[in-house]
């Protein structure tokens, strides 16, 4: 999907929040696909099937995440492998956000719509998704476990409102 910035978009944008500038228009930036194993410190095994189910979704090699403290708690050591993410920009970014709208989003139980308020006040909207398995790259059983992941949608927009209009504009079902 080469949304990139159709004309629609942008006039419609323009139009609504009277931007003088075409530069002032807001755009994707980046997604980031994060996925925090807490078990990963206990079996590293987890870790390698959450890279593969990451590399499969996103079409691009994750990196390893590692604890930046220690932790008594949770029995956590600075350094530990205890998670995974992967930076979409560009193409695989639209394509990626083009399957997350049409086709994974829709296959959740019950979907009624994402929530709208998930901003975080400066334009980037966060959503997380319980299972792996409403993206149709994963067969069911190839994997050990349901894991969910957390997806960051950076904008360009210096306000949620913008963000928003934007997101909708690209497909996003917000909740009524």
């Amino acid at each position: 999907m080469q949304v990139k910035y159709k004309e629609e978009i942008v006039s419609a944008l323009m139009e609504r929040f009277k931007y003088k500038n075409i530069m002032e228009v807001p755009k994707l930036n980046k997604i980031v696909i994060n996925i925090g194993l807490g078990s990963a410190k206990d079996n590293p095994k987890v870790l390698e099937s959450a890279l593969r189910d990451l590399e499969i979704i996103s079409g691009q090699k994750p990196v390893i995440t590692t604890a930046k403290k220690s932790i008594a708690n949770f029995k956590l050591r600075e350094g530990m492998k205890i998670g995974t993410k992967v930076t979409l920009r560009g193409e695989k970014m639209y394509d990626f956000l083009d399957r997350l709208v049409n086709i994974a989003l829709p296959r959740v139980r019950d979907f009624r719509g994402v929530s709208a308020s998930s901003f975080d006040g400066r334009g980037n909207y966060a959503l997380g998704i319980k299972e792996q398995l409403i993206f149709p790259e994963i067969v069911y059983d190839m994997i050990d476990q349901i894991r969910g992941m957390d997806i960051i949608i950076v904008t360009t927009a210096k306000t949620d409102e913008e963000s928003k209009a934007l997101l909708e504009l690209l497909g996003m079902p917000f909740k009524k």
